[in-house]
């Protein structure tokens, strides 16, 4: 990656215009679906026109409005079963996991840190396994239609900066963190000490300033990988370089599992809560994103919403390791707090934000059972707002990204139910379907070969 020109936009391109069917939400109970919408995408990677109801015959003159010449203006017309939607919102990924997806199911989360993941993510320590697993992984992911993620690296520093520059130079919307852990992990799989740790976090800060200034595509993030692994001393060393850069997100685990909450109070004794612990150390705020929150007592609760924090949701990680877990995402919408959805590949076994969608829904399903109702089940189009437009407020990039308000990023699926390159298995588009009815096939039934482009701030990077 060193000959990577960290100089060149990885946005510049022609302007982009679009004719057919939009859906995106505006809310997490407005779904808008436009049909024959004209979207207009500047040069410069942001939504410059959005208007539906637009006949092929007004066409010519709202390009002329937008300052194009019509005649040479490329417009592309998506026909039905083809529609654009937002790109998805990965809140919570481990990226050194890509190659050990679906390894160690039905074992209890400590087990499998320590009977498969340290070993494998330890494999980051050679620079040319990084670049070559973490092209691999991103190209996977944009393939997929992740246009952001929220990326756990190794808590390798060169591997973690590496990181950085693939998804900065395919064109994923990312924020990259180096794994602090200077504990409760093996000797050859840690933090050799606490200065080291906050010394690699500081060169992952100034490498990306310098591969993208104004943090464009690829953000830093503040990576403790969860309390259990950080002695005190490192954590206040985070939260002090977060006090320096308030400008930047915070991730760890919280509230994962049973058994981790019991060790983590062993640890730390003088707190009574996990959200205790991470304020006391400066970690919780409105930056933080916090993956899983199975087990929040009300106390928590009250304090990341007041606090503004977001909940990183992994369905499928949640109920695939020893026990099947219930986050209690419908009552964090109702109290407001943020929710996005997160792949947790590879503690989840898939790294589909559809297949996450999916299993959203089936836990949704057994929270509204186990609270005899007053949880309602998640609809449709909320699974599909905590996808996209959820995600970017976990992620503190709604202003950006999310959906396709004028003057946003068009970070954008162009999804084909028909007439495939590339047969697929989604249940077949017929004649008296409605765009509701296709919109609903995709996500329950569609995967990638449905994705046929992926845009990034107007960037066409699915390969």
């Amino acid at each position: 990656m060193e000959e990577l020109d960290k100089n060149a936009s990885p946005t510049s391109g022609l302007p982009l215009a679009f004719h057919g069917t939009v859906i995106h939400s505006r809310s997490l109970d407005e779904l808008e679906v436009l049909e024959n919408c004209i979207v207009i995408v500047g040069t410069d990677g942001k939504i410059q026109a959005l208007q539906g109801n637009i006949e092929m015959d007004q066409i010519n003159s709202i390009v002329s409005e937008n300052g194009y010449v019509p005649d040479v203006f490329p417009v592309k017309y998506l026909k039905r079963g083809e529609f654009l939607c937002p790109g998805f919102v990965d809140t919570h990924n481990h990226a050194p996991q890509w190659a050990q997806r679906g390894v160690g199911r039905g074992i209890s989360l400590l087990d499998w840190l320590n009977k498969v993941t340290f070993a494998h993510e330890a494999k980051f320590q050679d620079p040319e396994y990084a670049k070559r697993m973490y092209a691999s992984c991103v190209t996977g992911f944009l393939q997929q239609g992740i246009t952001t993620a929220s990326y756990y690296g190794s808590h390798h520093g060169q591997a973690t900066r590496i990181l950085a520059d693939v998804c900065f130079e395919k064109g994923q919307r990312a924020l990259v963190g180096k794994c602090n852990m200077n504990r409760n992990a093996p000797d050859w799989y840690r933090d050799p000490s606490v200065s080291d740790s906050l010394h690699e976090t500081r060169e992952l800060i100034h490498h990306v300033q310098k591969l993208d200034p104004e943090y464009h595509l690829v953000k830093p993030i503040l990576t403790p990988r969860f309390a259990i692994s950080c002695e005190p001393e490192l954590l206040d060393g985070i939260g002090a370089i977060a006090r320096e850069h308030p400008n930047l997100p915070i991730q760890t685990h919280f509230n994962e599992a049973k058994q981790e909450i019991e060790f983590t109070r062993q640890l730390f004794p003088e707190f009574d809560t996990e959200a205790d612990l991470y304020q006391r150390y400066g970690l919780l705020n409105g930056r933080s994103i916090l993956a899983h929150c199975i087990f929040l007592q009300e106390g928590e609760m009250r304090r990341i919403q007041e606090l503004g924090c977001g909940v990183a949701h992994c369905p499928i990680a949640n109920t695939t390791m020893q026990d099947f877990m219930v986050a209690p995402v419908r009552e964090y919408l109702r109290r407001g707090i943020k929710v996005g959805l997160g792949t947790d590949s590879g503690g989840g076994y898939s790294s589909s934000i559809l297949d996450a969608m999916k299993q959203a829904f089936i836990v949704s399903n057994a929270q509204q059972m186990l609270t005899q109702g007053r949880d309602p089940a998640l609809s449709l189009y909320e699974g599909f707002f905590l996808a996209t437009m959820g995600g970017a407020q976990v992620c503190g990039l709604d202003d950006r990204v999310g959906n396709f308000a004028v003057g946003k990023e068009f970070d954008a699926l162009e999804v084909h139910t028909t007439d495939l390159d590339q047969p697929g298995v989604i249940s077949p588009v017929e004649d008296e379907d409605t765009i509701q009815v296709i919109f609903e096939k995709f996500l329950m039934t569609g995967d990638d070969r449905n994705i046929f482009k992926v845009y990034v701030s107007g960037r066409s990077v699915k390969v």
